[in-house]
């Protein structure tokens, strides 16, 4: 049975070569596992537990959580990995990740989805736009206004080109931009506005201490804009205990935060369990 597939662009796997990795991934982490438990005991909960987050998430959830896994779970060992919703699913698909924080809100045969929190979508920028001391501003004045997105296979973007279109509005993106520090610094400078979680506008600019540390976000209302974040694992890789704590953690930690975040709201089935 092959397991790659060679042509002039390079070397693939196979379907059955990406099924060998994973399941050698989840073979690894159990042996590590087990040494971890032999050398500290059973009873301390110890072992490396990976976990992907996209930019707009980590920059609010990433820190509070090392320190929540620190204090209470000092033996393991944490590894972030912050990128793009495509990359993360990426590696949660080969078993690279323990779990996952991704935009995502249905569960398939491979995947198991618990919901953690809806955020609502704002508008970054053009103070020209509708009234700059409104805290919200109607879909409909942002039809035709430059914008930067990121790429056209990322999720954000799949749902404003949904919304956008089956509201009858002009999107117009004026650059794919991949990075989130990017897609806010140009929002803050006015040359195009950018469609972000609304507890964003309220970080630094990039790179540059002299300017207003905040760029202005108001909420898109008419209609409202909010997407599920949810915690993502793979079925085919068992999950550790030390895998199981961390995911305890971080479930009790969007409970906590939530309430104080603009634009966030915790998943309640999740929180009375």
């Amino acid at each position: 049975m092959p397991l790659l597939t060679r042509s002039h662009a390079g070397v693939v796997p196979t379907e059955a070569g990406l099924t060998l990795y994973r399941h050698a991934q989840s073979i690894l982490k159990q042996v590590v596992q087990m040494r971890s438990e032999m050398k500290t005991g059973v009873h301390a909960l110890s072992g490396r537990v990976a976990v992907g987050m996209p930019s707009s998430i980590s920059s609010s959830l990433a820190i509070p959580l090392f320190e929540r896994v620190r204090s209470l779970h000092p033996g393991i060992r944490m590894e972030f990995f912050d990128g793009m919703s495509g990359y993360l699913q990426e590696l949660l698909a080969v078993g690279t990740l323990d779990f996952a924080v991704l935009l995502r809100e249905e569960e398939t045969r491979d995947v198991t989805v618990i919901p953690l929190f809806t955020e609502r979508l704002a508008v970054l920028g053009v103070p020209w736009v509708g009234n700059a001391n409104d805290p919200c501003v109607a879909l409909e004045a942002m039809s035709g206004v430059p914008l930067v997105l990121p790429g056209r296979t990322n999720g954000l973007r799949l749902l404003i080109e949904r919304v956008f279109d089956a509201e009858g509005l002009e999107l117009n993106v004026v650059a794919d931009i991949n990075s989130l520090p990017a897609m806010i610094e140009i929002a803050q400078r006015g040359e195009a506005a950018t469609l972000l979680p609304g507890y964003l506008g309220g970080k630094a600019p990039v790179g540059d201490s002299d300017r207003p540390p905040h760029v202005l976000s108001r909420y898109l209302t008419n209609p409202t804009l909010e997407r599920c974040v949810s915690l993502c694992r793979l079925n085919s890789v068992p999950q550790t205990a030390a895998a199981k704590a961390v995911q305890a953690c971080l479930v009790h930690l969007v409970g906590e935060l939530a309430p104080g975040i603009p634009g966030m709201a915790a998943a309640i089935p999740l929180l009375s369990k």
